[in-house]
């Protein structure tokens, strides 16, 4: 999970949340449209968004090459395991660590 503002910015959320896999694991098939971003230390990922309704899928760090960040929205598996790292939580909006208290049947 990041709490970074760039990428609250390019995933129109409070944080991200993605899983790693070995890039030797991971196969991507399909027509991928594609985008980069510089990190905090200057750092470039490249990001494969839909090129459909532009969310993104995966990344690659060059920071982390041998390694495939996979959204974990684009599993669509609630029974997804939850995070396990969090970081840039100094940028975290401050409701984000309290937001266990929320109801789920309070949506109009």
């Amino acid at each position: 999970m990041c709490h970074c503002p760039k990428r609250q910015r390019r995933t129109g959320s409070v944080f991200t949340v993605n899983a790693r896999f070995p890039k030797n694991a991971v196969k991507i098939t399909g027509v991928v449209a594609h985008g980069t971003r510089t990190g905090d230390e200057g750092s470039r990922s490249r990001f494969g968004l839909c090129p459909t309704c532009g969310a993104t899928v995966f990344g690659q760090s060059e920071s982390v090459p041998d390694q495939v960040r996979v959204a974990v929205g684009a599993f669509a598996d609630p029974g997804f395991p939850a995070p396990r790292i969090s970081i840039y939580e100094d940028r975290a909006h401050v409701w984000v660590f309290d937001a266990g208290g929320l109801s789920l049947d309070r949506i109009p």
